[in-house]
């Protein structure tokens, strides 16, 4: 009668617990070959069937939540033209425009590709050199498509050598990463996981070196990188340390040995090898994607350049006229922004170049709106009393009517344009109708524009260029022999 077994987890940790109490016996690395030797493999073999049988299967879902498939990668790749196609008809003769067409024409070849890129990253000595040989000598014969390996630099190094950042570039134009740790995770681990994670690169956590704990310790340490990477973990000793072997003979003799044990990289080819067989086309798809979302952030930044060297005469242009008219007809600090420091055209002008058209009332509303937020921020009062501080360590020039008001003008406008500059970057290149504004956004971008234009540097220097502006050279030099006599 067979008798089948109704509790695979008790009798599988039955097993497990067994096969640990026996490793934890040979701490010091002593292995005794005798009567044990059946009994100790039925254990350690449960243990492993247990593993096996609780092993996530989450490896194999990196990409199902995402549409990944041909004509995603293709639309991908159209909308990186497009801003190649815009930057053209904007600069003609760019620089740029060469290299950029070339990598889209690169990008459609790879849709086909059937190589599979690999790379091995992690810390310093954590055995990816090592991996990539036995995977190469092993592994590789055993599977029909090819595999092209990268090993990075190693990260977390603060001196020398390439930067994680430079680094992570690297990683994220590859189909799979193998992360490599020799241990828990650290806190920069951790966070560049996450930073991978967050650009949907597919990755496997491989805690290596795993034989250089003790039983107890390694059963730990998986507990922990299971928790945090959700199961997308695999243990493997690629180069395991070297074992004394002891036999004991029939006759009493004892025999000794030192024993190199073969790579543990089982479960890890393993799950490759699924991966591969299940997703290989999709994770090439989704490296193009990748790429391709890449090119044309890159692209985009270089259209961006260029409208901002046409957008910023244009902010200057607006930001003294409106310095002007404060200038000769003064009015308290907080109307200095009703009146001068928002101007409707300007916002047109801008619109224009970056291709958000504004009709006059569109620009004029854009304008109340900007001019609200600036209010509520407390943006005038504010600029107002850091203008107010700079000018009274000049007392002449402070005294001179008008003064403040038009350098305070000048300045709101230019955080109005460069705010809106920065704003409309975000956006995506196609045209808009230019009414539906993100407040938030706008809100978010005023003040970072703000705060960057608040530094005591530049602020002497913008009061100093103001002055210049609003007061004639004449009279600039008589109210410096006044302040000379004076003094």
């Amino acid at each position: 009668m067979v008798v089948k077994l109704q509790r695979p987890i008790l009798v599988g940790g039955l097993g497990l617990s067994f096969s640990l109490w026996m490793l934890d016996s040979w701490h010091d690395s002593i292995v005794q070959v005798g009567e044990f030797g059946l009994l100790s493999a039925i254990a350690v073999g449960g243990g492993l069937w247990l593993l096996r049988q609780t092993r996530p299967k989450s490896n194999l879902d990196f990409l199902d939540d995402a549409v990944v498939d041909r004509a995603s990668v293709e639309s991908a790749i159209a909308k990186t033209e497009a801003v190649i196609n815009q930057l053209a008809q904007e600069a003609e003769n760019h620089t740029a425009l060469g290299n950029l067409r070339e990598q889209v024409t690169q990008l459609l070849k790879e849709l086909d590709r059937q190589d599979i890129k690999l790379a091995v990253t992690g810390g310093k000595s954590v055995g990816k050199t090592t991996l990539i040989q036995v995977l190469e000598s092993s592994w590789q014969q055993e599977i029909q498509r090819k595999i092209t390996y990268q090993e990075t630099a190693p990260l977390f190094i603060e001196a020398g050598g390439k930067s994680d950042t430079a680094v992570l570039a690297e990683v994220q134009k590859s189909d799979f990463v193998l992360f490599l740790t020799n241990g828990d995770l650290t806190d920069s681990e951790f966070q560049t996981l996450q930073q991978l994670k967050a650009a949907n690169q597919p990755i496997m956590l491989v805690f290596n070196k795993q034989d250089q704990y003790l039983p107890d310790e390694r059963a730990s340490i998986l507990l922990s990188l299971k928790q945090r990477m959700s199961g997308n973990l695999v243990a493997t000793a690629a180069s395991p340390l070297t074992i004394k072997v002891r036999k004991h003979e029939a006759d009493g003799s004892v025999q000794e040995w030192m024993e190199q044990p073969a790579p543990d990289i089982e479960s890890l080819t393993q799950q490759l090898s699924e991966i591969l067989v299940q997703q290989a086309q999709k994770l090439v798809w989704a490296t193009t994607i990748r790429k391709a979302r890449l090119l044309k952030a890159e692209a985009k930044n270089w259209l961006n350049a260029t409208r901002r060297d046409r957008a910023t005469p244009t902010i200057e242009q607006y930001q003294w006229i409106a310095a002007a008219a404060a200038f000769a007809n003064p009015v308290p600090a907080l109307d200095v922004l009703a009146t001068a420091a928002i101007n409707a055209q300007m916002v047109m002008d801008l619109g224009n170049i970056y291709q958000q058209k504004f009709s006059l009332e569109q620009a004029q509303t854009v304008a109340g709106t900007m001019g609200s937020l600036m209010l509520k921020l407390g943006l005038v009062e504010l600029s107002t009393k850091a203008i107010s501080t700079v000018l009274k360590s000049n007392a002449i020039t402070f005294v001179a009517g008008g003064v403040v008001q038009g350098v305070s003008a000048a300045y709101l406008t230019r955080v109005a344009g460069l705010s809106l500059v920065e704003y409309f970057e975000q956006q995506e290149i196609a045209t808009d109708s230019g009414t539906a504004l993100n407040l938030d956004k706008l809100r978010q971008t005023l003040q970072k524009v703000f705060q960057q234009n608040q530094q005591m540097a530049f602020l002497q220097g913008f009061v100093k260029q103001g002055v210049k502006q609003l007061l004639p050279e004449a009279q600039q030099g008589e109210l410096i022999a006044v302040e000379k006599a004076v003094g």
